[in-house]
């Protein structure tokens, strides 16, 4: 999709659900994670789930805010389900996290700044060795389609790291 596109993509309601992500990224951060978030909509829209990073607090480098979210999905809820629902994100999907939204079976995915601008911002910070890959050519490389809009709202969503990798 072009910049156009994306935007032309864009409802009110994902960038209010996207903002929402931000928050919990804010949230994620204060309590001494990394700044990202993430919900789970259903079709109408409606939050059903949301997540935060949680690799200060747990200890755990796979702790994404996406990933945890997609395991609390896939218990949650069935693949067909999860079909008609979107991840929403502060950021845009690792690898990993863009793994687990398609294996959980989540059919679209409404993200913040892209990871290659994350990339850029972060650096080689041993915390977070961001990968230049986008979440569309992970789902690409699948057996199903996932829809994928963004990045949207980027400043704002960068906003929420401004100081946060320099100062581990």
């Amino acid at each position: 999709m072009t910049d156009m596109d994306e935007k032309e993509a864009a409802s009110d309601r994902d960038i209010e659900l996207l903002r929402r992500t931000i928050e919990l990224a804010r949230t994620a951060r204060a309590r001494g994670d990394h700044p990202f978030g993430a919900l789970l909509a259903d079709a109408d829209g409606a939050v059903l789930l949301e997540a935060m990073n949680t690799c200060g607090t747990e200890g755990d480098r796979t702790g994404h805010a996406e990933r945890n979210l997609m395991t609390a999905a896939s218990m949650a809820y069935d693949a067909g389900f999860l079909a008609s629902c979107t991840m929403y994100t502060s950021a845009e999907p690792c690898a990993m996290c863009a793994g687990s939204v398609y294996w959980a079976g989540v059919g679209r995915v409404v993200h913040g700044m892209s990871e290659r601008a994350l990339k850029d911002l972060i650096g080689p910070d041993p915390e977070n060795l961001t990968m230049d890959l986008p979440c569309a050519e992970v789902f690409a490389a699948g057996q199903r389609k996932v829809d994928v809009v963004g990045p949207l709202l980027a400043d704002e969503s960068a906003r929420v790291h401004d100081g946060f990798w320099t100062g581990l």
